[in-house]
Parts: C-alpha cells; sequence; structure tokens
C-alpha cells in the first residue's frame, strides 16, 4: 500500500491581534513555531505538520482558511490562540472552512516562572482565556472539531493529535474515493443496499457499477508468465498444500486464482479505484468466486465489500488508510455464528472467503475447497486466524437521511478449539461490555451484518472521523447501558432529522 500520509500536510494556525505590539507578536511568532516543531517531530504524529504565520486580523484568517480548502496537500488544521484573539474575527474564516479541524488548547510554558512572573509574561501568554474565546465561537458556529488539551511535549497530547491526523488521512480518502462495483449487491437483502448519491455528497465517495465481464476482460488478458512469478509468490509467502503445489493436481486452480488477482489488479490501478465490491450472484463468465484475489488486494489497502457492500467497502479503506504503518489490519469481518456457553459467550466471524490476511501474523494456508454457493468452481483461498487481542467492529447503515456509524468494541481470542473443517479465515472475539447486550444494541441500531474489523485503530479514530463527517455515531463498550443506549437512538432520530431542515 501507497502510504497515504506521504506529500499530506496539517497546517498550523496561530491566532492573535496587533493590540500587542510588534515585540509581542514576534515571540508569539517563535514560540508558536517551537509548539508547532513539537508536534511534527512527534513519533505518533504520521503527517507533516506546517506552520504558518500569526493571524491577526479577519482577512488574513479568511484567506488562509480558503486556501487550506483549495489546497490538495492540506487535510486539516490545528488552531491555537496563543494570546488573545478576538473571536469576531474569526466568523468569516470558521464559516467557510471544510478542513478537518483540531482545537490545541496549550501554551508556550510546561510551568509557571513563579518567581519573575510580571504583567508582560502575562499579557504574551493569554491562551487560558483566548481559547475560551474562541472555542465559544466555534461553539456558537457549530463548527465539528476536536478538542485536545495540554502541552505538545506531552505524549498523551501528541498521541491525541496523532490519531485526529490519521482520520483526518481517513477522511481525505473517502473525499477521493472512487468504489468500482462488479454487479449490484445480493438480491433482497436491504442493509447492503444504500444512497450512492448521498454518500458522494456526504462522505465524497464516487460508488459506480462496471459490468463483471470487463473484469473477465481483464482475467483473460494476464499473461502465462505474469502468472508464474505470482504462483512463485504465493509459494514463497504461504503454506501452500501439495494440491496446488507445481505439478499438484489441482495447481490450475491456483493459477486461475492468481490471474483473477493480476486481472483485478490491473482493472483497479487503471481506473484509479481504491475500493470495490464482487457478487456471487454476478460473476459472469469468472470460474471462480475472487477468494485469494480479494484477500491479498484488501491486504495491499483496497476497500472491499461482499455481495455488493460498498459501505463496509468505505469502512474498509478508510480503516486502511487510518491505520497505515501500525501493527495489525483490518479487514471485511461478518458476525457468523455464536458459541452461547454461559458466562464465555463468543462470536466466530468469517466470510465466504474474503478476510484480509493484515489480521493475522502467523503464516495462512493456501487452500482450495468447494464453495456450495455461486455455481462456479472450487475457489482458492487463504486460511488463518485472526491474532488476539483488542479491536472494534465498525458498520455503516443508511438511515435515511444519515449515514449511521456503531462501533463496537471486541477482544480477539483464541478459539476454544480446533477448526479443522472450517477452510476459511475467521476471527473469535469476546464483545464488550458483554456478549448479550452487545448484541441487543447492535440489533436496536440497526447495525449492518457486514462489518469492518480493525485491530489497528479504535474507537477514539472512528469518533474523529465520524466527527469530519458530521455523520451520526453510536457507540458499544465498557460503558454501554441499555436503557441509556435506547434513549441515544431515539434522540438521534430526532436531532438527524430536525438538522436536515425543510
Amino acid at each position: 500500500m501507497k502510504n497515504p500520509f506521504e506529500g499530506k500536510e496539517i497546517w498550523f494556525l496561530t491566532g492573535s491581534q496587533g493590540l500587542y505590539g510588534e515585540e509581542t507578536l514576534i515571540q508569539v511568532a517563535d514560540q508558536s513555531k517551537e509548539i508547532a516543531a513539537l508536534i511534527d517531530g512527534a513519533s505518533d504524529v504520521p503527517v507533516k505538520v506546517v506552520w504558518k504565520p500569526v493571524l491577526k486580523d479577519s482577512d488574513s484568517i479568511k484567506e488562509l482558511i480558503l486556501e487550506a480548502n483549495a489546497n490538495v496537500n492540506c487535510i486539516g488544521l490545528i488552531t491555537w490562540m496563543h494570546t488573545f484573539s478576538p473571536a469576531k474575527m474569526w466568523i468569516r474564516g470558521l464559516d467557510a472552512l471544510r478542513t478537518p479541524l483540531l482545537h490545541l488548547h496549550t501554551q508556550a510554558n510546561v510551568e509557571l516562572p513563579w518567581d519573575s512572573i510580571d504583567m508582560d509574561f502575562m499579557n504574551l501568554n493569554q491562551a487560558a482565556h483566548g481559547d475560551r474565546e474562541y472555542a465559544y465561537i466555534q461553539t456558537r458556529l457549530n463548527v465539528p472539531r476536536k478538542t485536545v488539551v495540554g502541552h505538545a511535549s506531552n505524549p498523551d497530547v501528541t498521541a491525541q493529535i496523532g490519531t485526529w491526523a490519521r482520520a483526518a488521512a481517513g477522511w481525505n480518502a473517502a473525499q477521493n474515493m472512487k468504489l468500482a462495483r462488479f454487479g449490484d449487491n445480493m438480491r433482497y437483502v436491504a442493509v447492503t443496499e444504500g444512497d450512492k448519491t448521498e454518500a458522494e455528497i456526504s462522505l465524497g465517495v464516487s460508488v459506480n457499477t462496471w459490468s463483471v465481464n470487463e473484469l473477465n476482460d481483464a482475467v483473460n488478458a494476464v499473461s502465462d508468465e505474469a502468472v508464474d512469478a505470482l504462483v512463485a509468490e504465493y509459494e514463497d509467502l504461504y503454506e501452500v498444500v501439495p494440491e496446488l503445489r507445481r505439478g499438484g493436481e489441482r495447481h490450475e486452480s491456483l493459477r486461475y486464482g492468481a490471474a483473477i488477482e493480476l486481472g483485478l489488479r490491473s482493472f483497479l490501478e487503471a481506473g484509479d479505484f481504491t475500493a470495490f465490491t464482487t457478487n456471487f450472484e454476478d460473476l459472469g463468465d469468472l470460474r471462480q468466486l475472487p477468494g485469494l484475489a480479494v484477500q491479498r488486494l484488501m491486504a495491499d489497502g483496497y476497500g472491499f465489500g461482499a455481495e455488493g457492500d460498498w459501505k463496509t467497502a468505505v469502512l474498509i479503506r478508510v480503516a486502511k488508510v487510518m491505520g497505515y504503518g501500525l501493527p495489525g489490519g483490518a479487514s471485511l469481518m461478518e458476525d457468523y455464528t455464536y458459541d452461547l456457553t454461559p458466562g464465555n459467550e463468543l462470536i466466530l466471524g468469517a466470510h465466504m472467503l474474503e478476510v484480509c490476511p493484515s489480521l493475522t501474523t502467523t503464516k495462512p494456508t493456501l487452500e482450495i475447497h468447494p464453495l456450495g454457493i455461486g455455481g462456479k468452481e472450487d475457489p482458492v483461498r487463504l486460511v488463518f486466524t485472526a491474532d488476539v487481542g483488542p479491536a472494534v467492529v465498525v458498520a455503516m447503515s443508511d438511515m435515511r437521511e444519515r449515514f449511521r456509524l456503531v462501533v463496537n468494541k471486541v477482544n480477539n481470542v483464541e478459539p476454544t478449539a480446533a477448526l479443522p473443517n472450517l477452510p476459511v479465515a475467521r476471527a473469535v472475539w469476546k464483545p464488550e461490555p458483554s456478549f448479550a447486550v452487545s448484541a441487543e444494541a447492535w440489533l436496536m441500531s440497526g447495525a449492518a451484518h457486514h462489518t469492518c474489523m480493525s485491530s489497528q485503530v479504535g474507537l477514539e479514530a472512528w469518533t474523529d472521523f465520524a466527527r469530519m463527517a458530521q455523520t451520526e455515531l453510536l457507540v458499544i463498550d465498557e460503558n454501554t447501558n441499555i436503557r441509556q443506549y435506547a434513549d441515544e437512538i431515539r434522540w438521534n432520530q430526532s436531532y438527524y432529522r430536525l438538522a436536515q431542515g425543510f
């Protein structure tokens, strides 16, 4: 996956005013450069932070914000009121803002110089009330933003900024995403439907359909030499079962799986697509349901949705971008079946074939088995179990007047027994706060049965992303109470319908 942070910038904006004189403004600039440098140098902030000259009046503020909106490399703004920056100066700029915003409530010094502090120091270091003035106008204008409090040298502060920066990169990826659907969604299924026009309006995602036989043409155009090279790569990376190896009785099935990957990859690259869907009900002349190909393309950063589920494909691409460079992975997932042992309830998640190997650090097995759906040849696929550890499952549902995101914090665990007859990639998890509360809350939410599982980025990143998208977010975690959760759903229903206006 190409580094999604390369070439991207977050601009650091400092507010002041002309009242304090040139000498003070020089100090403001020097100190704000130091704060910006601390953030830019933090290891958990993955995007370059660029300092901008101190802002002292309404015209310069609006001009810089419009410049940020138009700059393809600028994916976010960090703002800090070093002194007192009268907030009416920010109205026109904030009203025009279309770039993710973080309000950093900080100051230049960590400790106060108690023995030497005087009024000159007080006039220079006024963020304690300057930021309150600024926050008022943000709130009055209903500006979506993240607020981070503390000194920029504090690792907790830079960690929060870094998470927000990742969410900003995810939002930028959504705004520029082209998604190819091969066929429509699975017949008669409700939750995989959705308003694709609204997706482009509110999320920026362009969702369109291509004939699966166009994909088949790309597969047929793949050369034998390219297939040879990719099969050799498979044999190096995975535990390939003997029947699929060279000389094995089913080696041709692996070669065709490789041709699907190469053809699909070339189609996506030619169209500048970063996400796609397939549908087992519409495979055209393809001989196999793409399994291995989809798994490997997800591992390379593509978003994917099975059965035409483009909304889940969007989430997976966003998760891939937000989590780039972090341990763990992100994948299509589906709550498939339960172990209802009292006190140790577990969810077994999988899909027909398409779970991303980024969820494991073990060496997957490359196998071939029948698939009792779709009416095609037996497909090849990677088989593994997701690593243990914390993760989230995230779903997107179309609720008519908005998209609803639902996030459940989970913990992946080892299966309680071997799974010798389940030849698919899978994850086993315990949801928070408990199986019963989690499942009831999920069902009350109308959340989808396809999800994005991420073990790279958690609740904070998805909260930041939802705020940037100005879309609904429901959270199921250790604090979830069903009665309060039901109230939140009702309140949200009222809010979002009223917020649409007439």
